[in-house]
């Protein structure tokens, strides 16, 4: 994840962690090998896309965070075509070691604190009335779900390695915005109507502010001064060769 962060609602099997790995900052294969392209997306982009739907139809997304996720999909086309065309018809290679287990760790936890917990989280929610936490929490979790199918939508459609990197540093920049909100929310719920149960206040404080700060490593510390040098490194190397 998305990471990275690009997590999903479901376990994968080991060749969908494989593929959600190179764009959410997990286990990727070698830099010297290109990968084929995928036609389809897994089942994990499906239930991110799912999970997308059913919060905007239920009236918790905003509209600039729908129009935020418009604009991406145009841009990353548009970008593709003028600044980082495929550099052949193959995909280009991946950034990071196959079998890094570390990498695998990093993006199980940014699953479990970026979309599995804060999805629980809303649906507790729904049961004690707490509508301001829910509608806080889920701008966040609609961005998460929509950057983890833009990701499977930038590996299916073949684009080249600096598109692949440009989705969960874009999404990632963005999110920053709705946690601060979501930590907003949570800190000012004292005596708010629907601040629901003492324990879900704390758990909702506690989840916003794991969650700013992963995001903000994972932007700060690990996309733009890791991943985004590397993965510029391979694709202008490609190019000159």
């Amino acid at each position: 994840m998305s990471g990275g962060i690009g997590p999903s609602g479901d376990i994968s099997l080991p060749e969908e962690e494989h593929h959600q790995s190179e764009v959410t900052n997990a286990a990727l294969k070698p830099a010297g090998k290109p990968t084929a392209r995928r036609s389809f997306f897994t089942f994990r982009q499906l239930n991110a896309l799912a999970v997308g739907v059913v919060l905007s139809a239920s009236g918790m997304v905003s509209a600039e965070d729908f129009a935020f996720v418009l604009f991406s999909v145009i841009y990353m086309y548009f970008i593709s075509r003028v600044a980082f065309p495929p550099t052949s018809s193959d995909s280009d290679p991946l950034v990071f070691g196959e079998k890094n287990r570390i990498l695998g760790i990093y993006v199980f936890f940014a699953a479990v604190i970026g979309l599995y917990l804060p999805i629980a989280y809303i649906f507790e929610g729904v049961f004690e009335g707490d509508k301001e936490g829910i509608k806080a929490a889920a701008p966040h979790v609609f961005l998460l779900s929509s950057q983890v199918f833009m990701e499977g939508l930038s590996f299916s459609g073949n684009f080249s390695l600096p598109i692949r990197v440009f989705v969960p540093v874009f999404y990632n920049s963005r999110r920053i915005f709705t946690i601060v909100e979501w930590l907003r929310s949570e800190i000012s719920k004292v005596d708010s109507e629907y601040a629901g149960s003492p324990r879900r206040l704390y758990v909702g404080r506690a989840l916003a502010v794991a969650n700013m700060a992963f995001w903000s490593f994972n932007l700060f510390g690990f996309l733009i001064p890791v991943f985004l040098p590397k993965a510029f490194k391979i694709y202008y190397r490609k190019i000159k060769d």
